[in-house]
């Protein structure tokens, strides 16, 4: 978005600015958050300090297991994701991206088991689709051969054809490593 401010003399320069996110505009400050909430980093379980209406009663967990399988807790009526309030807890500010669930496990929000990444190093570390009928990402059987592929910056890379599905998974795991992608890549759900 741009807009024109005039100076003292009429001449406009241009004005940029940034988009604002949805965090920004409903800020929750780290120090609201722990007026609130005790947060468990061993455990990841937070806990609230004050009764604040029904189910969120001092001393019991907050939040519940949503559809996605993430725990999400309300604060003043807006739901957040208890993943990003662990690091706004321990950090004292949203992250600038993703939060990455290093086992994958969407409802283990251990300080050791998160961390911040951009959406290109999230997506190195996800688990194995289910439409997956190798059993191992970026392998699968067509025309009489194994063939391994590997997307790295939203690009397709064609590893090769392979006889055996042992051939194609290997040269996928040499390709993941050497594009930076999580040792939990393509782990079973």
């Amino acid at each position: 978005m741009q807009a024109e401010l005039r100076d003292s003399v009429g001449c406009a320069e241009p004005i940029f600015y940034r988009e604002i996110t949805y965090e920004e505009l409903y800020m929750l400050k780290q120090k609201e958050l722990k007026e609130i909430l005790r947060y468990n980093p061993d455990t990841g379980d937070f806990i609230w300090l004050c009764d604040m209406g029904t189910n969120k009663v001092k001393g019991l967990v907050a939040g519940w297991e949503t559809a996605s399988g993430y725990i999400g807790i309300m604060i003043d009526s807006k739901q957040h994701q208890a993943h990003r309030l662990a690091w706004l807890y321990v950090h004292g500010c949203f992250p600038e991206f993703d939060i990455d669930h290093i086992n994958g496990n969407r409802s283990d929000n251990r300080i050791a088991n998160i961390r911040a990444v951009n959406r290109l190093e999230n997506m190195r570390n996800q688990k194995l689709r289910t439409t997956n009928k190798s059993g191992h990402s970026g392998v699968r059987f067509c025309r009489g051969s194994w063939h391994a592929n590997i997307s790295v910056n939203y690009k397709r890379i064609h590893l090769g054809c392979f006889a055996t599905k042992d051939e194609a998974i290997l040269v996928r795991k040499n390709a993941e490593t050497e594009h930076g992608f999580h040792p939990n890549h393509g782990r079973s759900a």
